[in-house]
């Protein structure tokens, strides 16, 4: 189960973001050498996600390990599917391991190797046996799991290599950066530079695509690809119902009188961010009673946190203090709003009018800013659809999209005469 009704933020000032990300030090932009050749056999079943220790030495997007992939992300039109273990950075640059999944196309590629999704994927949690590499068919998000399957099988079948990142902490035990966009996005980058190494078949252009927190990560890993990854050629981006507006998310939530399904969510951003920046205090923010209980969110996964416990029954306003310090968090939380962001190639946002996880007309806004910047957006609203029913609904428009991104075709943009997901 993807992401929530992400988060809106009234503070969307592009030259603010843009200047976030590109500013962040040389672990948001430096490019690092073609990474390593891939590294031996990995171990059977769960101690394949337990590194080496202490790690060896790598660039980001060196393999640790890899083994053939036999769980439930393989996908059935796949010639082969790989697990990989490879290194990657954290929020401070430092080298951590990353766990992902390679799926290669049946047939001869074409000259230059096959193109490439780069696939970005919604909220399963922030525990390590979330991450969807780690996936069965009994598994706590398997549902949503299958969903991606699909997705990405109709892409392999199409003659599409995927590389898709379990991100930071999910497969590979460890924080977990949720809603951060740039370590999410190197994860991915990392991913693809991964991928190649271990399926030199891979070629050097690549798409993403992303859902719900994946769509938030999808739309940073499309701004920092051309500095982070080179060497490689990014030619389009396609994200499904992204995650964004995280303020107006969480004064919702604050001013709730009911138990609220984007409570869980919510403080899965309040603890990444706070694990991030010290100077977020979330004694500051949070009623003891809500802080001893954050743990019970890193026991299970997302549809644990939202049926299951203490989280599932939570009076949303009751968790938090009367007049709660939230000027970091806020601050933040602007460096990761994606609407902000400076896009070099076009872009497919899609949306749901009938998604009560990320809000339609928070969509609506994150898109009208991406075109007020200058970016080249092509905006589809679908009627009817939810948040996980826009990736089946809208899989040929976002292959398709990326079919003419990848053959060079001029792209369309709806920037002058957008479309509207959410009621105003």
């Amino acid at each position: 189960m993807p992401m929530v009704q992400p988060f809106g933020l009234a503070l969307r000032a592009a030259a603010l973001l843009a200047a976030t990300v590109f500013s962040m030090g040389s672990s948001a932009v430096a490019a690092p050498p073609e990474a390593a050749g891939p590294g031996g056999i990995g171990p059977d079943g769960t101690a394949f996600y337990v590194p080496p220790s202490p790690l060896p030495d790598g660039e980001p997007g060196s393999v640790i390990w890899t083994r053939p992939l036999t769980g439930t992300m393989a996908l059935p039109s796949a010639a082969r599917n790989l697990l990989v273990l490879y290194r990657s950075r954290d929020p401070a640059g430092a080298t951590v391991p990353v766990s992902g999944t390679v799926s290669l196309p049946k047939g001869t590629p074409p000259q230059g190797g096959w193109p490439v999704i780069v696939w970005t994927h919604g909220t399963t949690g922030i525990a390590a046996v979330c991450g969807p590499s780690r996936d069965t068919a009994s598994g706590p998000e398997h549902a949503y799991i299958e969903d991606i399957r699909s997705l990405l099988d109709q892409a392999v079948a199409k003659g599409y290599a995927i590389v898709a990142t379990d991100y930071q902490g999910l497969g590979v035990a460890g924080f977990h950066p949720f809603f951060q966009g740039v370590p999410n996005a190197q994860n991915a980058l990392d991913m693809l530079r991964a991928g190649r190494a271990v399926a030199p078949e891979i070629g050097r252009s690549y798409g993403v695509m992303g859902h719900s927190q994946g769509g938030q990560a999808d739309l940073f890993t499309a701004a920092i690809g051309p500095a982070y990854a080179p060497e490689f050629k990014l030619v389009g981006n396609v994200a499904m119902a992204p995650g964004s507006h995280i303020a107006a998310r969480l004064d919702a939530v604050r001013g709730s009188d009911t138990v609220e399904l984007a409570l869980p969510y919510v403080l899965y951003v309040l603890g990444s961010y706070a694990h991030t920046d010290p100077s977020i205090d979330l004694s500051r923010i949070l009623t003891p009673e809500a802080k001893a209980h954050l743990p019970d969110l890193q026991i299970g996964c997302m549809t644990a946190a939202l049926t299951q416990g203490y989280w599932s029954k939570a009076i949303a306003k009751d968790q938090f203090l009367p007049a709660p310090d939230l000027t970091a968090f806020l601050a933040m939380g602007a460096r990761n709003e994606p609407g902000a962001l400076a896009l070099s190639v076009p872009t497919l946002v899609m949306q749901g009018t009938a998604d009560q996880t990320v809000r339609p007309k928070d969509t609506d806004g994150m898109v009208r800013a991406l075109c007020a910047s200058g970016n080249a957006v092509l905006y589809k609203a679908y009627s009817g659809q939810s948040h996980d029913g826009v990736m089946a609904a809208g899989a040929q428009d976002a292959l398709g999209f990326l079919a003419d991104r990848f053959a060079g075709k001029p792209a369309e943009t709806n920037c002058t005469d957008l479309p509207r997901a959410g009621q105003p």
